[in-house]
């Protein structure tokens, strides 16, 4: 297990409460008292810590490297059930970029998301969640395909932002974001997106236009990054916190600006600490709003998408 700095309070007592069984198992002295002590206050700090959270602590957490990714998501909603589908029938298989057809019981849904690694080899495989333009030509050709069918989408973002590479630049990088939120904003069949980690800039836009928008409570969504805020403003990443905090990117500051649909909490300890109850959370949340959005027609669909992000933000005509 891996802890953050803002931890360290709950690894020095979870280290005490595992020494403390060791003792009552290697000797007649009963701990049972003093373990239930430990517990007690081990309990205690954990609120303590994660209810208090800030702004870059809530980014941290986003990055902890144990935090399940999109496929562990799908793989865990899906089963068996998941097929994974590659290609964007024009340059190659972005390996950032992942998607596929899975069922959630009986239902069939068009899965879509970037993908990180877990280890070296595989973040450099993945591109560290970075997708190239064929990733998002890739997630468009899966989306059209699954409007062709009449199945729901399902989005899951998570990335540090689209990739910034000369050559991503070069096969138009810009335009196949663009060319992205423009389909989605009229696709006619529901689209359910989970911002599970990094929501980043125009890379998480490029799959982050739906019905419904659910942000998980230790994620971040914004146009930018924090360091990268630091950096420009600043000329250095020490203020990372601070712009953090000045760029209302937190799941209950994009819900009190009308920007998501809703926060799915996470256990204790965020989602890597109880991984099964966030699948089967989220799981459930998917399911319960594809119930509300299969009702209303392709029609009504599309016209409520368009004027929920028409009715963001403050403009004169």
């Amino acid at each position: 297990m891996e802890y953050l700095d803002f931890e360290l309070p709950i690894k020095e007592l979870e280290e005490q409460l595992t020494k403390c069984k060791v003792i009552g198992e290697e000797s007649d002295v009963d701990v049972t008292e003093t373990c239930k002590q430990i517990e007690k206050k081990l309990t205690k700090t954990k609120k303590d810590i994660y209810k208090n959270l800030t702004a870059w602590q809530r980014v941290q957490l986003s990055r902890h490297p144990s935090r399940p990714y999109t496929l562990d998501y799908i793989h865990a909603i899906c089963g068996d059930s998941f097929l994974e589908l590659h290609g964007d029938r024009n340059f190659k298989d972005d390996k950032a970029m992942i998607g596929g057809l899975g069922k959630i019981g009986e239902q069939s849904y068009m899965f879509i998301g970037q993908q990180k690694g877990y280890n070296t080899k595989t973040r450099q495989y993945r591109n560290f969640g970075m997708a190239n333009p064929e990733g998002y030509r890739k997630a468009l050709r899966l989306m059209k395909s699954a409007e062709k069918f009449e199945i729901p989408v399902v989005c899951f973002v998570d990335t540090p932002g689209a990739y910034p590479g000369i050559e991503a630049e070069e096969r138009g990088q810009g335009e196949a974001i663009a060319r992205n939120i423009l389909e989605m904003s009229r696709l006619k069949v529901p689209i359910i997106v989970v911002i599970i980690g990094e929501g980043a800039s125009g890379g998480a836009l490029g799959i982050g236009v739906g019905d419904r928008v659910l942000m998980l409570e230790n994620t971040w969504y914004s146009v930018i990054s924090p360091e990268s805020c630091s950096s420009i403003l600043w000329r250095s990443w020490e203020y990372k916190e601070q712009a953090a905090e000045s760029l209302k990117l937190t799941a209950k500051d994009m819900q009190k600006q009308h920007l998501i649909d809703e926060i799915v909490k996470e256990p204790l300890g965020g989602a890597q600490s109880n991984r099964e109850e966030t699948f089967q959370t989220v799981r459930d949340r998917i399911a319960t709003h594809f119930e509300e959005l299969k009702k209303l027609s392709a029609e009504d669909l599309v016209d409520q998408r368009m004027n929920k992000y028409f009715d963001m933000g403050v403009y004169k005509g």
